[in-house]
């Protein structure tokens, strides 16, 4: 008996909505227009135009993590698989590892340590608090790990681990690599891979690159490539094995069929941070947050975390009493086409400040719509004030958040 063809069946004309809704959660963000053609591109994926665009992929990505040797792999999946690649290859089973725990990604970390059978010590942040140097260095002291995972900004919570330098430093001191996720910080904020010592930088394409989600990038220093070479013993993963990855990435030869039309967005997208400098971005994106920040506050509303632990590539506002987040959510989404994302835990809803979500146009038609979303549902605050506040603060800048 053969099963019938499926019936009902729907284009996605019929399936998304006639106006897109404006992506300002914490990822995936909107893309430029650059990495959006690229993504619609198919080559050959061991040609010679392939090889040409995995060199400037290389070449860019060295610019943007800040290393001169630092070896630079792509990933064929979400910013969560190169994470899994870095823990792979630099934990060794039956080896310790020290998890600097911020909230739900800094533990995604922790969790795939003990997966590959290390033995996890977690130092578990206080909530709304960055970690303190002095304490992780107390835990290295106690428990001599050989690698440390660490997020530099954990989306989940809001909060900056303002103090990674000085982190690295310590675990540099006592001889540890260092694992650190910048997913969401990578081009929005300063990170030095080379200067402040990081052994593995991973990052994913749909946040701060503001590229596809599914392809991601990491890089390793000189000292965790030499430990990946050295190992001996084989890798329970396949596809996320850097030794065999290495081959497309170095050696021009077939390690899976990569994702070739993530690999051209993911080239745009670097080329667009590459061609507008990281200074100039980095102060887009910092004076982008500071308004959207003003704005907030400006109607009433508060802030999850405090100044100095703040993460400005997302920022966590708290609900008032009364509130849903849910029902917040969806009046945002249906009456104003603009999508935000609630929380892990906290009692918060979080707006992204990445890529392309940091332009002034996306700024005033966000706020606009979260204020006015919580005046529909009876929670009364000064939308006027809060966009006079949005206003003025973009204005101390002089608009650069739509400087290109």
């Amino acid at each position: 008996m053969s099963i019938p063809v499926p019936s009902h069946l729907l284009s996605l004309d019929n399936i998304l909505p006639e106006e897109p809704l404006l992506m300002m959660g914490a990822g995936p963000v909107p893309i430029p227009a650059k990495v959006a053609a690229a993504n619609g591109i198919v080559i050959n994926h061991l040609g010679d135009t392939m090889a040409q665009i995995i060199e400037q992929v290389k070449l860019m990505s060295r610019y943007v993590f800040q290393t001169e040797t630092g070896h630079i792999l792509g990933v064929a999946g979400p910013g969560s698989a190169a994470m899994e690649m870095a823990v792979a290859n630099l934990v060794v089973p039956g080896s310790k590892v020290l998890s600097v725990c911020n909230g739900f990604f800094s533990s995604r970390l922790a969790e795939m340590a003990q997966r590959v059978e290390a033995e996890v010590i977690r130092l578990d942040v206080e909530e709304g608090l960055s970690a303190d140097p002095q304490l992780v260095e107390q835990y290295i002291v106690e428990h001599q790990p050989q690698v440390i995972t660490i997020v530099q900004g954990e989306t989940s919570s809001t909060v900056c681990n303002r103090q990674l330098a000085a982190i690295a430093a310590v675990a540099k001191k006592h001889q540890c690599l260092v694992i650190v996720d910048a997913v969401c910080t990578l081009s929005t904020m300063p990170f030095n891979m080379d200067e402040w010592g990081i052994d593995a930088v991973i990052t994913g394409g749909q946040k701060g690159l503001s590229c596809i989600p599914g392809v991601s990038l990491i890089g390793f220093s000189s000292k965790a490539w030499g430990f990946i070479q050295s190992r001996s013993d084989q890798l329970r993963h396949w596809c996320l094995d850097a030794k065999l990855a290495d081959q497309f990435w170095y050696k021009k030869s077939y390690h899976y069929t990569a994702p070739v039309s993530g690999i051209l967005a993911i080239h745009e997208a670097l080329r667009l941070v590459c061609t507008e400098t990281l200074e100039t971005r980095f102060a887009r994106h910092l004076h982008s947050s500071q308004a959207l920040q003003a704005g907030i506050e400006g109607m009433g509303l508060s802030l999850y975390a405090k100044p100095e632990h703040r993460l400005n590539s997302v920022v966590g506002i708290n609900m008032p009493t009364g509130v849903d987040a849910k029902q917040l959510l969806s009046t945002m989404s249906k009456r104003y086409k603009v999508e935000i994302s609630g929380s892990f835990g906290a009692n918060i809803v979080r707006i992204g400040q990445m890529g392309e979500q940091c332009r002034t146009h996306n700024l005033f038609r966000t706020l606009h719509a979260f204020g006015a979303s919580f005046n529909l549902l009876g929670q009364k605050l000064d939308l006027p004030a809060g966009m006079a506040a949005l206003e003025s603060t973009l204005d101390q800048h002089g608009y650069v958040v739509d400087e290109i």
